[in-house]
């Protein structure tokens, strides 16, 4: 059977400041994702990278004192260099601003736009949030607020190039309510969905040369105009393909590939699932297949945010307390729908309780009692011969298909509880088994102890071989270092030593 192809992205950041663990967040989900492909045999393109055409970069360089390519140098690298601490399989990173695939991309959509009829410049005047760079009306404020940044927008009166978004709001209504644009989960689907059934208007898509500070991509015949921030950085998911000439890249990925999926925050959607496919659709060009939404991290109930000040710095996380715990917390914590508060005690609770305690203190249990019982020799014993090790066989049977089921749902949560079913079955099957027991019953004579001694073992050597499989995708270090824990040398399992230390609960 042929391969499948999956190619997953996330939203590309500002970086107008630092990343923060909000970031961290989606990436660590889209990871997950493509290295559950991986693992299944499909072949996986998993992009990232960075939007530096912003005038929130611009802005944040000018509070600064530093030319805005500097600042866009400096902070784009920092989000670069997130892969090695989130142990991130990311296979390619565009930047925006640097990357020479991606303006001719951009200026290829805008020209196909155009050439469709989309595209006419008008004197506008309207309420402009730069935190979300997007314009509001009235209504969508809250006591005059932007709803996202607590900020007002400032009034701004410009000649501007718009698109004709409400052309395709019948188009849009039936992908999405058909299913072929899939929206996940359900409510952000339905919020979709109400958004264009409300009425779709025609959106700007440049910026004057003089508001944008000249920084951004220049519109096509229209040197006194920038692209809009947001159409430059949606075009990304194409054009680090290759779309700008329509290579073989652009063919493999997006025509011809049955799975596209964008990760991204709820704070985003509307233009991944209105505009972006809009976009697509007037270039007469394929959608997204799929845009799976995640909600936010908040500290103190407030949401993560750069522009706001509530950051936690994921690569300072990783340092004091590892990588696989910090993935973990992500990916056990945070709900499918609702925001999550993060506190690095919750953290520290979790590390204990799952990992320590939980997983880590399973598989050194299990390879202590192979050395005692079978002096490192794991046993390959006949079929389970009890119930309770039938239950244990069968929780790792149906693991991989619960794993799948939920990933495929976009939900994190049950996908670590599949995961984390072996783990409390195994240690369930241990208190139940009591193999201290049955070796002291062998050292007595009892053959049958013997034999049942030799199930236990091989049923938890197996089931701990199983978890360093499922968990892969979700903590790659760890699985890594069970694998080699369960796997024998010379015939030997290596000595047991410790998977997780406990981790330091913090003082006030």
């Amino acid at each position: 059977m042929a391969a499948d192809r999956f190619y997953v992205t996330t939203t590309i950041p500002y970086v107008n400041a630092r990343p923060h663990l909000g970031f961290a967040l989606e990436l660590v989900q889209a990871d997950v994702l493509a290295r559950h492909r991986r693992q299944r045999g499909d072949e996986v393109r998993f992009l990232t990278g960075s939007d530096d055409n912003s005038l929130k970069n611009v802005l944040a360089a000018e509070a600064e004192g530093l030319p805005t390519r500097d600042l866009v140098d400096r902070n784009a690298a920092a989000f670069q260099a997130l892969r090695r601490p989130l142990a991130l399989s990311s296979d390619d990173f565009i930047r925006t601003s640097r990357d020479p695939r991606h303006p001719p991309g951009v200026q290829r959509l805008w020209r196909a736009c155009a050439a469709a009829g989309d595209l006419y410049r008008r004197h506008y005047r309207g309420l402009y949030c730069v935190g979300c760079e997007q314009f509001y009306t009235p209504a969508e404020l809250r006591d005059g607020r932007c709803v996202e940044h607590g900020t007002p927008p400032q009034l701004v009166t410009e000649q501007n190039w718009f698109f004709r978004l409400s052309r395709y709001q019948d188009r849009l209504h039936h992908l999405i309510t058909s299913g072929t644009l899939r929206i996940e989960p359900a409510v952000r689907r339905n919020e979709v969905l109400s958004f264009v059934a409300a009425g779709l208007r025609d959106f700007s898509v440049s910026r004057s040369h003089t508001r944008a500070r000249g920084w951004g991509i220049p519109v096509p015949d229209d040197p006194d105009q920038v692209v809009y921030v947001w159409w430059d950085a949606l075009a990304n998911y194409v054009t680090a393909l290759g779309y700008a000439d329509g290579g073989a890249d652009y063919q493999r990925w997006w025509v011809e590939n049955p799975r596209r999926a964008h990760v991204v925050g709820k704070g985003v959607l509307r233009f991944h699932a209105v505009y972006w496919p809009a976009m697509l659709l007037s270039a007469g060009e394929p959608l997204p297949t799929d845009i799976l939404v995640h909600d936010y991290l908040t500290v103190g109930g407030n949401k993560i945010s750069k522009s706001a000040g509530t950051t936690v710095d994921p690569v300072g996380l990783v340092a004091a307390y590892g990588t696989d715990p910090v993935r973990w917390w992500l990916l056990r914590e945070v709900p499918r729908v609702g925001d999550a508060d993060f506190t690095v005690g919750r953290l520290v609770a979790r590390t204990n309780r799952d990992l320590a305690d939980g997983l880590g203190n399973l598989v050194n249990r299990v390879v202590s009692m192979v050395h005692r019982y079978r002096d490192g020799r794991p046993p390959d014993a006949a079929a389970p011969a009890t119930p309770e090790a039938r239950r244990l066989s069968e929780a790792c049977h149906r693991a991989p298909a619960r794993v799948a089921a939920a990933l495929d749902d976009f939900d994190f949560r049950a996908a670590t509880a599949a995961v984390w079913s072996i783990v409390e079955e195994a240690n369930r099957y241990v208190e139940l088994a009591r193999p201290w027991h049955l070796s002291r019953a062998e050292r007595d004579g009892d053959v049958r102890a013997g034999a049942d001694l030799e199930v236990a073992l091989d049923v938890l050597v197996r089931a701990c071989r199983t978890l360093a499989e499922q968990i892969r995708p979700f903590l790659p270090d760890t699985a890594a270092r069970i694998a080699a824990r369960c796997t024998p040398v010379a015939g030997r399992l290596p000595t047991p030593e410790p998977l997780f230390p406990r981790a330091a609960t913090p003082t006030a």
